[in-house]
């Protein structure tokens, strides 16, 4: 290893670390988002570390990283091991596989596409781990880590999302979504696309009357693009698993003890007038 990737691997573990109550609680329990999830789903999730801070700030967003459920995709897991159930690209490890306890304890929303084929999921899944072990983020490039330091940066808020995809490209790997937004775009499900609405005062219109979808490039894509898409679906795991506001059992506060007479009596004495 080079001294410049010793220092990049040094600085990623020091911004990638977690620091405490630095994000939401997760206002679902671990084992609902289990039963809830399916092969397919992007998990966002909003982290706590100082790469999690500046991506939120710059996507003026909840969610800083985003994961793919791949459910049993990699069969049983071995004795005494969790079932590695998502994929996603970590800033230090690259393009990894791990189990839904990754992201204990933090706030995480399901984003789910509509409409896929299992053949499409599959292809989905297998887009992602072929490139496990074979993408990973370049920590000789101390610039393109460097500017996480500054958690909140002073830019425009039209700059700010372009300030993710400065540099060598690989912190838009690493953060950004981009692996994951070309995988859907691998079945041609879209994300944010651009759309051309084509005039319909024109034959060609009247004959089209439709919009007409392109692609965005993958670099621009950020965690909180699946959250806002109009092509997926959110998933709340509390109601999909039959939520019912009758069952609730709600705190009611104790009742403040009577007041004594003698008390009571004493006030209104003191407040009637005089008798003439």
């Amino acid at each position: 290893m080079s001294p410049l990737q010793a220092i990049g691997r040094r600085l990623a573990h020091f911004l990638a670390k977690p620091r405490e109550r630095s994000s939401h609680l997760p206002t679902s329990p671990p084992q609902m988002l289990a039963a809830t999830l399916r092969k397919g789903d992007v998990l966002l999730v909003e982290g706590s570390s100082r790469f999690a801070t500046a991506i939120k700030y710059l996507t003026q967003s909840t969610w800083s990283h985003a994961a793919l459920c791949i459910g049993d995709a990699l069969g049983p897991p071995a004795p005494g091991e969790e079932a590695r159930t998502f994929v996603d690209v970590d800033v230090v490890e690259g393009v990894r596989t791990v189990p839904l306890s990754a992201f204990a304890g933090l706030h995480a929303r399901i984003c789910r596409p509509v409409g896929l084929s299992e053949a499409e999921r599959d292809a989905l899944v297998q887009f992602m781990l072929e490139r496990k072990g074979r993408i990973s983020y370049d920590l000789k490039n101390i610039l393109d880590l460097a500017r996480y330091l500054v958690r909140t940066p002073p830019v425009p808020g039209s700059l700010k999302r372009q300030m993710l995809a400065l540099g060598s490209g690989e912190p838009t790997k690493a953060i950004c979504s981009s692996l994951l937004a070309q995988a859907f775009e691998s079945i041609r499900y879209p994300i944010l696309p651009e759309i051309e609405r084509v005039d319909p005062s024109t034959e060609q219109g009247r004959r089209a009357r439709s919009e007409i979808l392109h692609i965005r490039h993958h670099s621009l894509y950020a965690p909180r693009d699946f959250d806002v898409s109009p092509f997926f679906e959110i998933v709340k795991p509390r109601l999909a698993q039959g939520f019912d506001h009758r069952a609730l059992e709600w705190h009611v506060p104790l009742a403040q003890s009577p007041e004594p007479a003698s008390s009571a009596s004493l006030r209104e004495s003191q407040a009637s007038p005089p008798s003439a």
